[in-house]
């Protein structure tokens, strides 16, 4: 017997380090070569490994939220013959959430074409090995219960749910009356993502006085606009939602207020107003809140803003974003969308100096011209930097931003 230590590989784009974000294994373990091992997370997404060996787990480089190094050994094997330990090559693929074999260390599968259910299990909240699992085994991720944070589907409910021979397992609703008391408590460790983002979010509000201001938009000539360009579209084309709109109007109005266009250097203590606008979208993923970024929006037309929009996010959802496409915003917009409420108050994206957040649109008798009028309304939330934006300037600019919203022939002017 001899030791095979796999050392963490090089995951691509400069990474130099990588979190433990799941193991699929445990010291003791025997596993065969391109077994899935483990998912490590980096700063755009989360890789799945698998082993580069046959033999049996000796040790593990440590424990759920721990930050390994490149190169640093993650898995001791025992292996079968003599000779010298052995390291591990650290090769493999770059490719976010990869599921299948193109190297020793990291596994990949070829896409396969989408169908209704696949389309389903792709919204469950589970790991990449797990999906893989689920599509060889023919197993409908959306039957099986998931005891994890948020409903996540953890690997001792995927293999409960195929032990009991693929019977839908039971949720809480099921094993007690709807009304009983209930005890204890589930202890979450805030890892990966989650924990990057509770860092950003607590020094954004730590460092930055934030100045908060609504408005409230009438959206009714807009929204005559937008359902008239999508009744011209053909049944396969992509209907037109508020958001390019909404993009295209901030991109033109932030040309006249360069200091919310703008990000801060504390350490330099220089105030940067960029000329063109980078615009952030704050997307909503598996993984937790992701900003890709919309490259120079203001020189886009309505059908390429949306079609931007629509591929950075679903890049940010499915974890093919690459590094620049989740960096270097200036300004961002973030949205809720049916669930936006009526007021929010959004924390600025570091190191901007200024956030819209966009509100649910409702229907609201309104008085217009001495008339009750029913009118498609919303409310703009803002949050701006009070170091370097005065009140007067963010009012202005939301103002601006109103009036080109109410008339939306001045955004193509």
């Amino acid at each position: 017997m001899s030791e095979y230590i796999f050392k963490l590989p090089d995951l691509g784009e400069g990474t130099v380090e990588s979190e433990i974000a799941e193991w699929m294994i445990k010291v003791g373990d025997v596993v065969q070569e391109e077994d899935p091992v483990c998912s490590m997370l980096t700063d755009k997404a989360a890789v799945e490994l698998s082993a580069p060996v046959n033999g049996k787990v000796v040790a593990l480089a440590g424990e759920l939220g721990d930050v390994v190094p490149v190169g640093a050994p993650l898995i001791t094997f025992a292996i079968e013959g003599d000779g010298h330990a052995k390291d591990a090559r650290s090769e493999g693929s770059t490719e976010p959430h990869a599921e299948a074999a193109t190297a020793p260390a990291v596994s990949k599968v070829v896409d396969q074409p989408k169908t209704a259910d696949t389309a389903l299990n792709d919204k469950v909240m589970t790991s990449p090995s797990i999906r893989r699992r689920a599509r060889e085994a023919g197993v409908d991720l959306t039957r099986v219960h998931g005891s994890g944070p948020r409903g996540r589907i953890l690997k001792t409910d995927f293999e409960a749910f195929v032990t009991s021979g693929g019977q839908a397992s039971a949720g809480p609703s099921a094993v007690r009356p709807e009304f009983a008391a209930r005890s204890g408590a589930d202890e979450i460790k805030v890892v990966g993502l989650r924990r990057k983002i509770a860092q950003r979010m607590e020094a954004a509000n730590r460092e930055i006085p934030h100045f908060a201001y609504v408005e409230e938009v009438d959206l009714t000539a807009l929204e005559d606009l937008r359902k008239h360009l999508n009744q011209r579209k053909g049944a396969d084309e992509k209907r037109l939602t508020l958001l390019p709109f909404l993009a295209m109007a901030l991109a033109r109005v932030v040309a006249d207020y360069p200091q919310c266009n703008a990000h801060y250097d504390a350490e330099r203590g220089v105030l940067i107003q960029h000329h063109p606008v980078h615009l952030g979208i704050a997307t909503q993923t598996e993984d937790g809140l992701k900003v890709p970024v919309v490259r120079n929006a203001e020189g886009r037309s309505l059908e390429d803003m949306a079609a931007e929009i629509r591929r950075v996010t679903q890049a940010a959802r499915d974890n093919t974003a690459k590094r620049d496409e989740l960096m270097g915003s200036t300004i961002t917009i973030t949205s809720l969308g049916k669930l936006g409420g009526i007021v929010s108050t959004p924390i600025i994206n570091q190191p901007e100096v200024g956030i819209i957040g966009v509100n649910k649109a409702v229907e609201r008798p309104m008085i217009v011209d001495g008339e009750v009028e029913v009118r498609t309304m919303m409310n703009l939330s803002s949050s701006f930097d009070h170091r370097f934006v005065d009140g007067f300037d963010a009012a202005s600019m939301i103002q601006s931003l109103r009036e080109m919203l109410e008339q939306p022939a001045t955004i193509f002017i």
